[in-house]
């Protein structure tokens, strides 16, 4: 579920690891390795859930901000953590 009371979606446990892994994929040809660090800039939508398993499938640390925070806010996290790649 969404943040919107109507916003929803299924997905079997298959599409989702064929998701994963297809997202994983894409990670790896970007230069992502094992022990770097992502910072991941989503919404509550299903890319944030495949984002996040595709960091721990390839071993990748990853750091999730929320809009909530202002610019600065969010400029000192993603800089503050090191990140190798942001994905919004």
């Amino acid at each position: 579920e969404g943040n919107e009371p109507g916003d929803s979606g299924k997905i079997t446990y298959s599409e989702l690891l064929h998701r994963v892994c297809q997202f994983a994929n894409v990670l790896h040809s970007q230069g992502v390795r094992k022990g770097d660090r992502v910072s991941i800039y989503l919404p509550m939508i299903l890319e944030l859930v495949v984002a996040m398993l595709a960091c721990a499938r390839i071993g990748a640390l990853h750091s999730i901000v929320f809009a909530g925070f202002s610019a600065e806010s969010l400029c000192e996290r993603i800089l503050d953590c090191g990140c190798s790649l942001l994905i919004t």
